[in-house]
């Protein structure tokens, strides 16, 4: 199969766009347009000062002479110079010229390589972020209310972002395998009577005890006229009616006065029995494999019951609401207690130092493993983005960047090649 080449990409174009690149274009041509006209005056004088000499003029045209004609030397060396970094001199190729084009791909190597050895080792990061003091930055940043805010706000959007992409029945699946059938698997007698156990024993259940002692005695309180039918259809047949009336009000009574009894005395032998039976029977999830089975069978029954398996599955999409709808309001709780954590987290890492050090140490520690074991796939991208970019255009841009400051270099090669020929031409006439 033929292998295929990555295409050659343009590099892009700085902030600004093709005004400001059109502005770097006119300043260039304007700077070689003034390199060559020191050129050009270099020529001309040397031309005009050859006929000068040609004519008998005196001996001081030949100092003229000679700077003319070194800087027109010096011009046209650092000419061949600077146009040799973007292209062929006059289009003939030379060895060595068109340097740019030519070792993209090297410089775009040593570059990468100069970027991982100075600025992604593990000392230097080090040392920049202990003197950046990147958690106290952080806590005085996240300490005022607006900033506080905005990362509040960027958190809700990417919340909406996530849980919008994933897809609910992928969820669901997550759900029933990872937390669902991890419920269903486990034996609930002992957890359960774990739980159960530290309940009684703090005398949490207390509350709920009342509240049944309560609702039993309105119950009989309300229920006279059910209680007296209860007692008359339960009498043998040939019982007087009065009789039954008559025992039935004496039943009634003892009833109400017994659950009147348990409602008011919290030291009652049937709160006490209570408490003792319940206490056992924590103890018989945990222990008694009869008791613990029956859990596991009412375990069974609830989870298989239709309005349970409709609960989990729209556990999700309930939440799923919930959460959107807390992201989106500014002045949900779940937002108003992030952004509310936010400020405090900040005030803490600027006024304490302890959590700062920590912080910092974490940071370091993080960036330091993320250079020490990836600075190569980092560097990676320097190297293959150069590497896709076309040669002619890479060249291009950097002339337009950087080619202006260059032709300074023209315009100093005529000054001082003018200036060392005067003085080679001086040194030569005094010595010969």
């Amino acid at each position: 199969m033929e292998q295929l080449t990555p295409a050659k990409v343009t590099p892009a174009d700085p902030p600004g766009g093709s005004a400001a690149e059109e502005e770097k274009r006119r300043g260039l041509r304007k700077m070689k347009m003034v390199a060559l006209s020191f050129l050009l005056g270099a020529t001309v004088i040397f031309l005009l000062t050859s006929w000068a000499e040609a004519a008998g003029w005196p001996a001081w045209v030949g100092y003229v002479r000679a700077a003319a004609e070194a800087g027109m030397v010096g011009a046209l060396a650092d000419w061949f110079a600077v146009t040799a970094l973007f292209r062929h001199p006059l289009r003939i190729k030379i060895p060595h010229t068109a340097i740019i084009p030519n070792k993209k791909d090297a410089l775009g190597s040593s570059l990468g390589d100069f970027v991982g050895s100075n600025f992604l080792s593990e000392s230097v990061i080090r040392e920049k972020l202990s003197r950046v003091e990147v958690s106290k930055r952080l806590g005085g940043w996240l300490s005022q209310p607006k900033n506080a805010e905005r990362v509040t706000s960027e958190l809700a959007t990417v919340v909406r972002a996530a849980v919008k992409v994933l897809r609910d029945e992928d969820v669901q699946a997550i759900m029933e395998q990872a937390v669902v059938k991890r419920i269903v698997d486990k034996p609930w007698g002992p957890p359960l009577g774990k739980i159960l156990e530290g309940v009684f024993a703090d005398g949490a259940h207390h509350k709920l005890v009342d509240l049944m002692c309560d609702r039993a005695y309105e119950w009989v309180r309300d229920n006279h006229t059910t209680m007296l039918r209860v007692v008359s259809d339960r009498a043998p047949s040939w019982s007087p009616k009065f009789v039954d009336e008559m025992l039935a009000d004496k039943v009634y009574g003892e009833v109400l006065s017994f659950v009147w009894a348990v409602k008011t005395d919290v030291n009652h032998p049937m709160r006490l029995a209570l408490d003792k039976f319940l206490g056992e029977f924590a103890q018989d999830l945990q222990t008694d494999p009869e008791v613990m089975a029956r859990a596991e069978q009412v375990k069974a029954q609830m989870l298989g019951h239709d309005e349970v398996q409709k609960l989990i599955g729209s556990a999700w999409a309930t939440a799923k609401e919930m959460l959107l709808n807390a992201a989106e309001d500014p002045s949900s709780e779940l937002r108003r207690r992030v952004r509310t954590g936010l400020e405090t987290l900040g005030e803490r890492l600027v006024s304490d130092d302890q959590i700062r050090s920590k912080v910092d140490t974490w940071v370091e520690g993080a960036a330091a493993y993320v250079v020490t074991h990836y600075s190569k796939e980092i560097t990676t991208i320097i190297t293959d983005t150069v590497e896709r970019w076309d040669a002619e255009e890479t060249s291009r841009k950097i002339e337009l960047q950087v080619g202006r400051d260059l032709q300074f270099i023209r315009i100093n090669g005529t000054v001082v090649g003018a200036l060392a020929g005067l003085v080679i031409y001086a040194v030569a006439q005094l010595l010969f």
